[in-house]
């Protein structure tokens, strides 16, 4: 059994480190006596005043570093990987959200397409032993067969989010096969917790909720979501660093399995394998603040689908690790971060 141990000399780079799972992931490094080089551009596509909260909390830490530029700023990428020469990367760092691409799609391919690219390039060019990237549950789309499995087909994307993390994972692999550059793709699951995202449902909500607005609740909360929580996404990212793909001897040409590759290349899902109801997320969140939403019902929004139910089993397989935090005691634990966070 693996023993998930990354060497204390060897330095990782997390892009998207003032991020969510990025700031998150950096402390478990930190903890573990790693190396961290950080990078975000700390744009305002959300309050930048919770980015350089969390960057002020790493900064102070020993072994972390922080660089701030775009990903798809060639030259500087370039220029950074041939002088830190990091043994893994761990590349969070994306134009996120689903609605936003629908009125914003240049964002996604400036920063999910070229800057990946110029990420594949420097890993490649300067010797890193492991690429981890983020996908996202999102790459699923019309797919309608639950639980999403790793082994399913994933070409009809319903967003250009989504579209571009499918890119990535298709990029990934051409560099897998030409390079042989070692890549394992993760497909978040509707992350939550402390420090997390203002545009996410969990933290819109909270804030309408204790300030006496309305909340927007699509699909007439009918909507299923594989809620996350954050501690669990991190323990599974750390195992999947240390766990460097390799080749699959099985793997077939003439019936291809999407998740691997004669080459190495992974794919897997990290979601709790449990969806929620939206309905019942709100009940908790209610319970959790102690005050009742008033709810605005509405109809499904284009570009988001109807139900989220991770398969872990691959992941679970490679890395001995399934997550298993509650939505009660997660939505418990940020409720009381964003008490003390917001006064």
């Amino acid at each position: 059994m693996n023993s998930f141990v990354i060497p204390a000399d060897e330095t990782v780079l997390v892009t998207g480190a003032a991020g969510f799972i990025g700031s998150h992931l950096s402390h478990k490094l930190l903890d573990q006596g790693n190396k961290v080089l950080g990078l975000d551009n700390v744009n305002d596509y959300y309050d930048v005043t919770l980015k350089e909260a969390r960057l002020a909390r790493l900064e102070g830490r020993e072994g972390f570093r922080f660089v701030r530029m775009d990903l798809e700023n060639r030259e500087g990428i370039a220029d950074l990987f041939a002088r830190e020469k990091p043994a893994y990367v761990v590349n969070l760092a994306a134009q996120a959200g689903v609605r936003y691409s629908l009125t914003n799609p240049h964002a996604y391919i400036d920063a999910n397409l070229v800057g990946f690219t110029n990420i594949l390039e420097g890993c490649r060019h300067n010797g890193v032993k492991h690429l981890v990237y983020a996908s996202s549950s999102s790459v699923y789309g019309m797919n309608t067969e639950m639980p999403f499995s790793v082994h399913h087909n994933v070409d009809h994307p319903i967003s250009l989010y989504a579209a571009s993390k499918k890119a990535n994972e298709l990029m990934a692999h051409t560099y897998s096969h030409l390079y042989r550059l070692p890549t394992t793709g993760l497909r978040f699951f509707t992350v939550y917790g402390p420090w997390g995202r203002p545009d996410m449902a969990l933290f819109l909500f909270t804030r309408a909720i204790l300030e006496g607005r309305p909340i927007d609740v699509f699909n007439e909360g009918k909507m299923r979501r594989d809620f996350t929580y954050i501690d669990d996404i991190v323990e599974g990212v750390y195992r999947c660093i240390s766990t460097i793909a390799q080749p699959n001897p099985d793997w077939n040409p003439a019936s291809p399995d999407p998740a691997s590759s004669s080459a190495p290349y992974r794919v897997f899902n990290i979601g709790n394998n449990s969806p929620v109801e939206l309905m019942h997320m709100i009940e908790t969140l209610e319970d959790k603040l102690g005050q009742k939403a008033q709810k605005n019902l509405l109809p499904m929004q284009p570009g988001d689908v109807p139900a989220t139910y991770a398969d872990v089993d691959a992941l679970i397989d490679a890395v001995g690790f399934k997550p298993e935090t509650s939505i009660e005691t997660g939505i418990g634990n940020f409720v009381d971060w964003y008490r003390e966070f917001y006064g």
